[in-house]
C-alpha cells in the first residue's frame, strides 16, 4: 500500500488552500461542522477564518489495539458540541480525508435526520485529500488521490505515543 506523509506545514497549506476554494466559489455557509477527530483542526480554522459558529460531530470508524487503519462500524455521538442554540441553515462539514467515503455519507444523513428542519439547502462537505477509492465525492477538495495511498498526519503521533513516554523523553 503506498503511504503518504504530511507535516504540520503541509497540513495548513492544504487547510488554507481548502478555505480560498470555498471562499472564490462565493457560497455562503453560516455553519462549519467539522467531523472529530480528523477534521478538528480543520473546522477551527474555517470557524476562524470565515466568522462562523463551529459544531463538532464526534465519529469514530477506525479501531484496534494493534492496527489503526481497520476500518470499524461507525459510531456517532449523541449530539452535536456547538455554543449556538441551533446549528446554520447552511453546513459546510469539513473532515480531513475522503477515505471510503462512508463516513461523510452517513454524517450527512445524520445531521439530516436530527438537525434537517433547519436547513434551507443540502449540507456541502470539504476536505483535504479525496482518495480515488471514494465512493463519496466532497464539494470541495485540495488533492484527488488516485492511488489511494494511507495518509499519515502529523497529528497521529499521539496516537502512538503515550503520556509516560512524552515525559520521559
Amino acid at each position: 500500500m503506498n503511504e503518504l506523509r504530511i507535516s504540520w506545514e503541509e497540513y495548513h497549506k492544504k487547510t488554507e488552500e481548502l478555505a480560498i476554494k470555498v471562499y472564490d466559489d462565493g457560497w455562503n455557509f453560516n455553519q462549519v461542522v467539522c467531523i472529530a477527530k480528523g477534521g478538528m483542526r480543520v473546522g477551527d480554522i474555517f470557524a476562524r477564518l470565515f466568522r462562523v459558529p463551529l459544531a463538532i460531530l464526534s465519529v469514530e470508524s477506525y479501531k484496534g489495539e494493534t492496527t489503526k487503519n481497520k476500518r470499524g462500524a461507525i459510531t456517532f455521538s449523541r449530539d452535536l458540541a456547538k455554543t449556538t442554540p441551533n446549528i446554520g441553515s447552511k453546513i459546510l462539514l469539513v473532515d480531513d480525508l475522503a477515505d471510503s467515503g462512508i463516513t461523510l455519507k452517513k454524517s450527512i444523513e445524520w445531521l439530516e435526520h436530527f438537525y434537517g428542519f433547519y436547513l434551507e439547502e443540502p449540507v456541502r462537505t470539504g476536505v483535504l485529500f479525496y482518495k480515488s477509492v471514494s465512493t463519496f465525492k466532497p464539494d470541495y477538495y485540495v488533492d484527488y488521490l488516485k492511488d489511494s495511498p494511507w495518509i499519515h498526519m502529523p497529528f497521529e503521533r499521539y496516537e502512538e505515543i503515550t503520556i509516560e513516554d512524552l515525559k520521559n523523553k
